[in-house]
Formats: C-alpha cells, sequence, structure tokens
C-alpha cells in the first residue's frame, strides 16, 4: 500500500518546500525538546533531532493507513558555535550584524521513517553563506518586514533574506531552508517510493 506522506513539522517554510512537488501530505507537530546536549556538535544535533522527530511522528500515527514521515532539523553555525532562533528583534539584529561580511554554516538532517515496517533512511547536508555588508538600515528594513523571530541566524533565505547573502557553497539550495528536496528523493528512493515516480495518495479527512 503506497503510503500518506507525513511531515514532522508545522514549520510553514519545511511545508512550502514540500508543496513544490504537487503531491499530498499532512503535517504533524513532533513536540520534540530541541534542548541541545552539552558538547554535542551542531551535524550530530540536526542529525538527532531530525531522527527524533520522525519518529515520534510515526509512533503516533493511527492513520487508515501506513505513513511515510519525514523528520527535519536544521542548525545554524558560526564555526562551530551553534546560533539559536533569536526570539528577539533585538538579538535578530544583533546577530545580523555580526554576521556581515562573515561564513556561516546551516546544517541540514533528515529522517524518513515508515510507520508500519519502521524502515528508516537518514542522510545530512550542509549550506555555507556569507552575509553582505549590509547598512544597519538596510537591517532594519529587513527586519521590520520578515521579523524572523524564529529563524535559524535571523534569516528567511526563501523570502526577502535573500538580499542578506552574497555567496552560497552548497549541493542543494533547497537546504537551506532546511528541506533539502535532493536528499528528501534519496531517502525516499531507498525505501521505495522516490519522490518522482509515485502516486502518492490524497491525506485522509480528519
Amino acid at each position: 500500500m503506497v503510503p500518506f506522506l507525513l511531515l514532522a513539522s508545522r514549520s510553514p517554510h519545511r511545508a512550502a518546500v514540500l508543496e513544490r512537488l504537487g503531491a499530498p501530505f499532512l503535517t504533524a507537530d513532533s513536540q520534540v525538546d530541541e534542548t541541545p546536549r552539552p558538547g554535542e556538535r551542531p551535524p550530530a544535533r540536526a542529525a538527532r533531532l531530525a531522527l527524533e522527530k520522525a519518529q515520534r511522528v510515526a509512533d503516533a500515527w493511527a492513520g487508515p493507513g501506513p505513513a511515510l514521515v519525514i523528520g527535519g532539523d536544521q542548525v545554524a553555525h558560526d564555526e562551530g558555535e551553534i546560533l539559536r532562533k533569536p526570539g528577539t528583534l533585538e538579538r535578530a539584529r544583533a546577530h545580523l550584524l555580526r554576521s556581515r561580511g562573515r561564513w556561516l554554516t546551516f546544517e541540514s538532517a533528515l529522517a524518513v521513517v515508515h510507520s508500519e515496517s519502521g524502515e528508516c533512511q537518514t542522510g545530512q547536508c550542509s549550506v555555507r553563506v556569507r552575509f553582505a555588508n549590509l547598512s544597519e538600515g538596510e537591517i532594519d528594513a529587513y527586519l521590520a518586514q520578515e521579523q524572523p523571530l524564529d529563524a535559524a541566524g535571523a534569516l528567511y533565505s526563501e523570502k526577502l533574506g535573500a538580499v542578506l547573502l552574497d555567496r552560497w557553497e552548497g549541493a542543494d539550495p533547497s537546504a537551506l531552508i532546511g528541506l533539502p528536496l535532493h536528499l528528501l528523493h534519496r531517502l525516499t528512493k531507498a525505501q521505495g517510493w522516490p519522490l518522482l515516480g509515485t502516486s502518492w495518495p490524497p491525506v485522509p479527512s480528519a
């Protein structure tokens, strides 16, 4: 039976990336504690949280058929120092001022778990970006318009935040938003359900 696609996230940004496929999918809040563990490196943290989110939502799935659960996480860091979501405009402004002209790294991890078989595929990729030397006025205008309080590194790259960057290095531009589609296709294909070529069932009604 073809499984339902289930995104273990309420993030509108990850959902928007998945919507590009034109496939029906559901979303669910994993409610995973994202507190960093002492000494945990950014790639390891992203991988752990992506897997925990996918497994928790897969374990809780009680739909009319199996689900292919996608868990994702992204960790932004400055040479190993994890950059948390700012939460306030003041912290977002301070971070962006500090980031001007600097290279930051965004680690993205995915886990795909089949709710019935428990089969799991995981993978990671990273993107390095260099922030442009914008003026304080330009940064303030970006903050006023985007309000990026829940974004790692205060960066909504899929929106106006793209003007904050002058270079990026990585294999998949969608990884910067936290849901790398090339990696996701590889993981779902390994499960036997490639993103391209699978006729996904319509989502069940609530």
